[in-house]
């Protein structure tokens, strides 16, 4: 849970808990977790946190282990070559990366995911 925030009294005893909206709702389902929820609460817990959805196709890719960078650029409809330069590494170093044959640097990443409008935490 991120983003907690507690508020003390005058002698420092807290005495509230803020937190993010998406926890209060889970727990305010009687202390239900996602894995006790239906599909459909799940879904519209989903949807009140927006963000982008993807297709069930993209997800498969993702579930079946291919690399993340890939999936993605290849659903935003873009090539290698057009990535790279976007980004300002190499074709080549963006296919090592694709492959397994080398690891980006945080910063890298974090280019290659901003260009890709993931977080970076979709592609690691």
């Amino acid at each position: 849970m991120g983003n907690l925030q507690i508020i003390h009294d005058e002698t420092g005893q807290p005495v509230f808990a803020v937190i993010p909206w998406r926890e209060y709702m889970r727990l305010s389902k009687g202390g239900a977790s996602e894995a006790d929820l239906s599909d459909e609460e799940i879904y519209d817990l989903a949807k009140d946190e927006g963000g982008e959805s993807f297709p069930i196709e993209v997800v498969d890719r993702l579930l079946s282990g291919v690399n993340p960078i890939k999936v993605y650029r290849e659903y935003r409809g873009m090539s290698q070559k057009a990535l790279a330069a976007t980004i300002s590494i190499s074709p080549i170093y963006l296919s090592q990366i694709e492959t397994g044959r080398r690891v980006g640097s945080a910063k890298t990443l974090a280019s290659i995911a901003k260009a890709l409008g993931v977080s970076l935490d979709d592609l690691v």
